[in-house]
């Protein structure tokens, strides 16, 4: 699904209207009666409860009155906070104010309040306790912090998230629309509807914690204006990840053979834990045969404590218990028979030989190869002689500290601009780009980036990123003509697992194991009973 920035949407909405005649006083309409469904389906019939709604100038503000006659027809008594006066808004949502207002004159369960000052507001909206707020504040529009009249609203709205459901129109007020981070004071949203697509501040960390719970309208503008909009950035849904597994899932006649053999060079003296969990994840990902090769003096302490199912190959170690640089030509050779290469689990990456050893691995590769944890520091900062391609997937799993010393910057830089950092990496380079994190982000060579929505803070926990990287090497494994599609879906299951984990043991006691025991849960939560019967 694609996430569309403020221009964007203005442009959907204008071709809309424009091309397909359909009037913006329909899509106000139709926004407003989506957000009431949306609203009812999370909390309940709205007839007999009160409602109240604070509204700004703009069409945010029209769709707050929309939304008040909405809720008025389905029998709520609204009450309608206007933070100016009728006549200094315009438009569409003029009409609608003027609408609530000869609504009002006869009907007594439905009010309209025009608000001037932060006292008026304190008398109109503490007067009386309501079942459901709504925020239609401020759109897609804002630029600059909330103050004044509007940051007493906000922080009026506030007050009560947490003791009643807190309804933000679209954007929750404050928040800028295509700004990661909070720019000022915002409301904290118990529930925000979207219309038509996404926006930025809905899905990226810093801004989407204040979104809460997130819903998608369609308002009735068609889907090819969303999709030729110009937008590169992407929302994963569930639906995309169920057909992906649809895709690439075994048939009843297959052999051990045809649904994917993985090499995952990982582990060295006192980080062997590294290679039994990317070795289990690639095992429970489907992928038919599986071989950790370790350093040597390793290898029998992974394959006491790796799956049984797994194999296990040794490789010549420094002095140090690390991969030595002489080892790359064996690995190179174990991979020859394999799908899929994984490398840098617990490899270590102090010593000059390990890093020798894994450039000459990266370079002289012959099969798609994802990249993890100390395979990134000892390939830090990247070369940009280290390119991916169609014939040789490269697929990259950095966490921003990994991120920043690959691009050679401070790893606040990364976190600012994640999105810019990530595409730029993933272009210029040609590869796949996976930046963990909090909605972890997934950058394909064309420049499109993909946000994840599942996962929790239980997983920040030493091991996670090992678990995903064998899980990636798994998928692609089994689909090896879609290394991107293997890299969405891995992560996105990545984070179901980790979902179904925490709500199984919650948050604090989760360690990364219970993601690999969760993922035929997350399988077939996703991909349906067809996971179960094939």
């Amino acid at each position: 699904m694609k996430v569309l920035t403020a221009a964007q949407m203005r442009e959907v909405d204008r071709l809309t209207t424009e091309r397909y005649g359909i009037p913006s006083m329909l899509l106000m309409e139709n926004a407003a009666a989506r957000t009431v469904e949306e609203v009812v389906r999370k909390y309940g019939d709205a007839a007999g409860k009160r409602a109240l709604i604070i509204c700004g100038r703009g069409n945010n503000g029209g769709d707050g009155a929309a939304i008040a006659r909405q809720l008025r027809i389905r029998d709520a008594s609204v009450d309608v906070l206007l933070l100016t006066r009728i006549q200094d808004t315009q438009g569409d949502a003029k009409s609608y104010f003027e609408v609530v207002k000869a609504i009002a004159e006869y009907d007594s369960r439905i009010r309209l309040v025009e608000i001037e000052n932060a006292e008026s507001l304190a008398k109109e909206a503490g007067t009386a306790s309501y079942d459901l707020y709504f925020d239609a504040i401020f759109g897609t529009g804002l630029t600059r912090p909330a103050a004044g009249i509007f940051e007493a609203a906000i922080s009026f709205l506030n007050d009560k998230t947490g003791s009643s459901p807190v309804v933000s129109v679209d954007v929750p007020s404050g928040v800028a629309s295509d700004v990661a981070e909070p720019i000022g004071p915002a409301v904290r949203a118990s529930l925000t509807v979207a219309f038509t697509a996404p926006k930025v501040a809905n899905v990226l960390p810093g801004a989407s914690d204040y979104t809460g719970e997130l819903r998608i309208a369609n308002i009735g503008s068609p889907a090819d204006l969303i999709s030729q909009c110009g937008s590169q950035l992407n929302l994963v849904e569930e639906a995309e990840i169920r057909k992906w597994l649809a895709g690439s899932r075994r048939g009843p006649h297959v052999n051990k053979g045809d649904v994917g053999k993985v090499l995952i060079v990982a582990g060295s003296r006192g980080k062997t834990g590294a290679a039994c969990l990317a070795g289990a994840a690639a095992l429970r990902a489907g992928a038919g045969l599986v071989t950790v090769a370790t350093a040597e003096s390793s290898q029998y302490i992974v394959a006491s404590h790796l799956m049984v199912e797994c194999m296990t190959e040794p490789l010549s170690e420094t002095a140090l218990g690390a991969i030595s640089g002489e080892a790359s030509q064996k690995a190179l050779d174990l991979a020859i028979d394999r799908d899929v290469l994984a490398i840098g689990p617990g490899i270590g990456s102090s010593e000059e030989t390990t890093r020798t050893f894994v450039r000459n691995v990266v370079n002289k590769r012959s099969k798609p190869l994802v990249i993890d944890a100390d395979g990134l520091n000892a390939l830090a900062p990247w070369s940009s002689n280290s390119r991916g391609g169609t014939e040789l997937p490269l697929i990259l799993t950095p966490h921003p500290g990994e991120m920043a010393r690959l691009v050679g910057r401070p790893i606040a830089a990364v976190l600012r601009n994640k999105v810019e950092i990530a595409r730029e990496f993933a272009t210029q380079h040609s590869l796949i780009l996976v930046l963990k994190g909090s909605r972890t982000l997934i950058a394909a060579p064309d420049g499109e980036v993909y946000v994840n929505t599942t996962g929790n803070a239980g997983m920040a926990t030493g091991g996670a990123g090992d678990v995903l990287t064998g899980l990636i090497a798994g998928l692609l494994a089994q689909k090896k003509d879609d290394p991107l599609g293997a890299a969405i879906a891995g992560v996105y299951l990545h984070g179901k697992a980790g979902d179904l984990a925490a709500a199984s043991a919650g948050t604090r006691a989760m360690v990364a194991s219970d993601i690999t025991s969760h993922l035929g849960g997350a399988f077939i939560r996703v991909g349906g009973e067809e996971e179960r019967s094939r």
